[in-house]
């Protein structure tokens, strides 16, 4: 195999191993309506084999960020439809990442009474509202043994609205901080009930939302991200061994789904944690280096040559190269991403980066 070469992903083919890596882009406005300028955003990298969406908020209580698309009301399901509609008509496969911002965000970005997470503790710092002001995280509500329930079956509904809606399966985020991932660390995780206490007990509520999903749309439609020992938003995973026990026991869980895919993001994807966690696994694997490296094609090639993925997540090289795997085929020049214009605005710095001239 090579990273050129087809493959099969869960009951999906695609084209490449290349994949797009979910990055939040904030195009979608205060209805969270994906529209025009999305649509044609996911098109332009129909190449990439498999694209996966930014983060999208499930329920109104889990949106973390302003301008951040939504797949709970009619209007936004309608809107990720012509989403699929103009990625299939370029041949690409397209998967939605499932987020529920958990504790990181604020009552004024999710308009409700409160944000969520398992335990009432606080990340330190600051979030960005609409306007551009700053304000502090608030104490988050933990959430009762009884509401668990209500918020796994919100990513039951949302998987089912963006399959209906065309969409070729769902990612769970469960990686970088946000509410599945603050399950899985003690740090944020400080529950006395049997979603706490020990590695097994953290990883539940993960492994009962895959479940869940997994019942709703099949296996083959569902694939999951996570992040161990990124240390990001607060959710610390400093202690090797209990890091290693507490994914050892989530992809126990997860195994025996058969779900479409594995996507860990980690600093070192060769090395005998992550190696480890793909072997018990079984399935389908993706790797993504890190936010602080960019992913060149070399790199990319490496991995799949070198057996360490069946596929290679890319982040900023594809935001600013919508031709990415073209470019790669050819070992062409490639456009370099513009940081300013990431997250919000317009065309610029999202549909506006040149193709490679014929």
């Amino acid at each position: 195999m090579s990273l050129f070469s087809p493959t099969t992903v869960g009951d999906v083919d695609v084209r490449n191993r290349v994949s797009l890596a979910p990055m939040t882009r904030l195009r979608s406005g205060a209805d969270g309506v994906p529209g025009p300028l999305v649509a044609k955003y996911y098109a332009q990298r129909a190449g990439i084999g498999l694209l996966v969406t930014e983060g999208v908020y499930p329920s109104a209580e889990s949106r973390g960020y302003a301008g951040q698309p939504g797949i709970v009301t009619e209007a936004q399901a309608s809107g990720w439809a012509k989403v699929a509609d103009a990625v299939h008509a370029e041949g690409g496969t397209i998967f939605m990442q499932l987020m529920n911002s958990g504790r990181v965000s604020h009552t004024d970005i999710t308009g409700t009474d409160r944000i969520v997470a398992p335990s009432a503790i606080a990340i330190e710092g600051e979030t960005r509202l609409a306007d551009g002001s700053k304000v502090s995280y608030p104490v988050p509500h933990a959430l009762e043994t009884s509401e668990l329930a209500t918020v796994r079956d919100e990513f039951v509904a949302a998987a089912r609205r963006a399959v209906d809606a065309g969409i070729d399966g769902v990612e769970l985020h469960s990686a970088n901080g946000y509410l599945l991932h603050e399950f899985l660390s003690p740090a944020s995780n400080q529950r006395t009930d049997e979603y706490g206490g020990s590695p097994e007990a953290r990883a539940r509520f993960v492994i009962e939302v895959a479940q869940a999903v997994v019942a709703e749309i099949g296996a083959g439609r569902v694939g999951i991200r996570i992040s161990p020992a990124h240390n990001i938003q607060d959710v610390w995973e400093k202690d090797e061994a209990e890091t290693r026990a507490t994914y050892e026991a989530l992809i126990a869980g997860l195994a025996p789904l058969g779900l479409a895919y594995l996507s860990v993001l980690h600093a070192d994807p060769a090395g005998d944690l992550i190696q480890d966690l793909r072997r018990t696994f079984g399935g389908t694997f993706i790797v993504n280096s890190g936010f602080s490296n960019v992913t060149t094609r070399e790199e990319a090639v490496s991995a799949v040559d070198g057996d360490i993925a069946d596929l290679v997540a890319v982040g900023r090289p594809a935001i600013a190269n919508p031709d990415l795997v073209t470019r790669w085929q050819n070992e062409a020049d490639e456009n370099q991403v513009d940081q300013a214009t990431v997250y919000g605005g317009g065309e610029h710095g999202y549909t506006d980066y040149p193709f490679l001239q014929n």
